[in-house]
């Protein structure tokens, strides 16, 4: 389970994240920004993504030996599902399937990363399992 530091830290960030795309959207659809200044505003948001990226690395450095393992499958499992998932796709598209936007990456890797962790969660639990039933066989 995640500390109280790491969920202090990552909460200001996305909500700083938020904020920052709130006054993007807005400056950007009222025309209160032009032309190169146009990328700047819309690429705002991403200064707090640090944020995110910051407190993320932190809890990981933090987290223990087991904490770690059950993150390292999860990473794991994301970064493989994500390029099967996104090399199956980019290959349909040439089958005609309609072009998807970048912002869909995302989303899927955070859906990847969270079944990961069920999964690294439940590989961490047998494998205690499984040690602690070698342990009994031990002592006949």
């Amino acid at each position: 389970m995640p500390g109280k530091r790491y969920l202090i830290e990552f909460v200001v960030a996305l909500l700083a994240y938020g904020l920052l795309m709130a006054l993007s959207l807005v400056a950007l659809n009222n025309g209160w920004v032009q032309g190169g200044m146009r990328t700047v505003v819309a690429i705002a948001p991403m200064v707090a993504c640090v944020g995110i990226w910051g407190a993320v690395v932190r809890h990981l450095k933090r987290s223990g030996p087991e904490e770690g393992r059950v993150q390292l499958i999860a990473i794991g499992f994301a970064f493989a599902g994500t390029a099967l998932l996104t090399f199956t796709y980019g290959f349909m598209e040439f089958a005609g399937f309609p072009r998807l936007s970048m912002f869909m990456m995302w989303p899927l890797m955070v859906l990847l990363l969270v079944v990961g962790q069920f999964l690294g969660r439940w590989l961490q639990g047998t494998a205690d399992r499984d040690e602690a039933e070698g342990d009994e066989n031990d002592d006949e």
